[in-house]
């Protein structure tokens, strides 16, 4: 590996609604795929925030992440607590930290999200930030939806996004998640 490369540790994990890749670098988590898609939505994801980084397969040095995705999957955990890498712009960056904010089970509107970062008018914007989320699960923005109430917009596929409304329904409803 040359001096300015940077290594991006990956790997495939199967979950019960399916299988995701997940990638961090040496300062935290820093993707999250679609459900079942290939290994080149990650290759391309990482041509393009990480040019110079070269894939490293190794999911020992995945498990932590894996375990609490894993949990969340399984309906006792509702929140992340491992360090995230992502980057973006200071737009995407003010989105991304209001959809952390949105409580599990609860969904917003594109709408609502613009005005929360101050800019009502921006909610094209804010979905395009959304959807460039590198963290599908972990920074939540599959809990935002149309206004008249209807799923839109989701680069994990609104299968995935459904999957997980539902999965957090679920758990709501029945009090299975703890943390």
């Amino acid at each position: 590996m040359e001096n300015n490369e940077q290594e991006i540790i990956y790997g495939s994990f199967k979950y019960d609604l399916g299988r995701l890749y997940i990638a961090a670098t040496d300062k935290g988590l820093c993707f999250v795929s679609s459900l079942n898609e290939p290994l080149s939505e990650l290759e391309v994801w990482m041509t393009k925030a990480y040019p110079k980084a070269v894939l490293v397969e190794d999911m020992a040095k995945l498990q932590h992440y894996h375990q609490q995705i894993l949990e969340y999957f399984n309906g006792t955990r509702i929140t992340f607590t491992f360090p995230l890498d992502i980057n973006g712009t200071l737009f995407q960056q003010k989105v991304w930290h209001v959809l952390n904010d949105i409580p599990y089970g609860e969904t917003r509107y594109y709408g609502e999200i613009a005005a929360e970062i101050g800019q009502p008018n921006s909610f094209r914007a804010v979905g395009t930030a959304i959807g460039r989320n590198p963290v599908l699960i972990v920074v939540p923005c599959h809990r935002v939806i149309h206004k008249n109430g209807k799923l839109a917009g989701y680069r994990g596929k609104l299968e995935m996004k459904e999957k997980l409304l539902n999965l957090e329904k679920y758990t709501r409803a029945t009090g299975l998640a703890n943390n």
